[in-house]
């Protein structure tokens, strides 16, 4: 079988996904038919456009601020994962957002000598679980030892995707033969959700503003009824995208700093985490009946989470800690682009916040 990688190198990413040709939906649509229940979201995908040279700026521009310091906290997420796996190592990225934290950490591992490394990205689905013939493809096509697998995502807002990683995993574990660890390793763990984390830090991630042309040409993962039962989930290959992509070149900046940083100590301290939760968790109660948000899943923190929410889906209001810090640049830019209100909220624990809008 022929693997998809996307626009990457073999060596930095192997997509465990079904390219498909789909029929797009308006963005509007779309959201109307999620709200509605008559779809799940992960059924359908709206079109995505190519990033304009403006917006390009912007993410070039975090990239210069950031490679360093994302290049510390990749190698000391690889430090953590060479002393605590000594067997190959085999990352298991969350697509998309953890795809190029997958590929950075390959590469970063490689850079250790563990050549040995290999990184898959599958897709995981809220509320519809893991794609488990590609974990299965994984352990038994690919013939990974089991106890080497790390599963890693970008970041974790709400924790939503972990709850979902956690309960996929005891039900593969409740039924299959081979047992696989549930931690979760991810850069930022802005909602003390994640078992290690680099920061707990709401920084604007460059590859987190980006959608495609960051992550190897693919759009999010599809479960709808194209997929069969012995497939790998779907997505799309934006192939038209190629003169804006950024994927490798991302790979390349971060890694260009892996010889001269640092490796941080990784955030895995229990009370640690539970702190960053409350506080979280106290932030949301708080939207929740301020806004009179009926449907927790309309609330998106985190600057990444906050410009997914612009990028492609319904966006009723923005709201921003410090309307100056050059982390939000982009987000103006994309509130201003869509007319979206902007709310500024010194309270925050974190940089930035969209709501989705509610229209039912």
């Amino acid at each position: 079988m022929a693997l998809f990688t996307g626009s990457y190198q073999p060596e930095d990413a192997i997509f465990l996904l079904k390219p498909l040709q789909l029929e797009m939906v308006d963005v509007a649509a779309k959201e109307w038919l999620i709200q509605s229940g008559q779809r799940h979201y992960s059924e359908m995908l709206a079109l995505e456009r190519a990033p304009g040279p403006r917006y390009l700026q912007l993410f070039e521009a975090l990239t210069d601020r950031y490679a360093r310091r994302l290049a510390a906290e990749i190698i000391a997420l690889a430090h953590y994962l060479a002393e605590s796996r000594p067997r190959r190592i085999t990352i298991v990225s969350l697509a998309r957002a953890g795809t190029p934290i997958g590929a950075l950490l390959a590469r970063a591992l490689r850079h250790r000598g563990r050549f040995d490394t290999r990184h898959y990205s599958i897709s995981i689905i809220r509320d519809r679980g893991i794609d488990e013939n590609a974990l299965k493809f994984i352990l038994r096509s690919e013939g990974r030892d089991p106890a080497g697998l790390a599963f890693v995502d970008g970041w974790t807002a709400k924790g939503v995707i972990t709850e979902e990683l956690r309960r996929a995993l005891r039900h593969w574990n409740n039924r299959q033969p081979e047992q696989l660890e549930e931690t979760l390793h991810v850069v930022s763990d802005i909602g003390g959700t994640a078992d290690i984390a680099a920061t707990y830090d709401d920084y604007a991630i460059p590859s987190g503003i980006l959608n495609a042309t960051v992550s190897g040409l693919t759009s999010r993962s599809i479960l709808n009824a194209a997929i069969g039962p012995d497939d790998f989930h779907g997505c799309v290959f934006y192939q038209e995208f190629t003169p804006c992509d950024r994927s490798n070149g991302f790979l390349d900046q971060v890694a260009r700093h892996f010889p001269t940083v640092e490796p941080g100590t990784v955030r895995s301290n229990l009370e640690e985490r539970q702190e960053r939760r409350r506080a979280m968790t106290d932030f949301l109660a708080r939207l929740h009946d301020r806004y009179r948000i009926s449907d927790r899943n309309f609330v998106k923190p985190g600057v990444a989470e906050a410009t997914r929410v612009l990028l492609r889906r319904v966006p009723g209001r923005l709201l921003l800690r410090d309307p100056a810090h050059p982390d939000v640049e982009h987000l103006h830019w994309l509130a201003q682009e869509k007319q979206v209100p902007i709310t500024i909220d010194p309270a925050m624990p974190i940089q930035a916040t969209a709501l989705i809008k509610d229209l039912l």
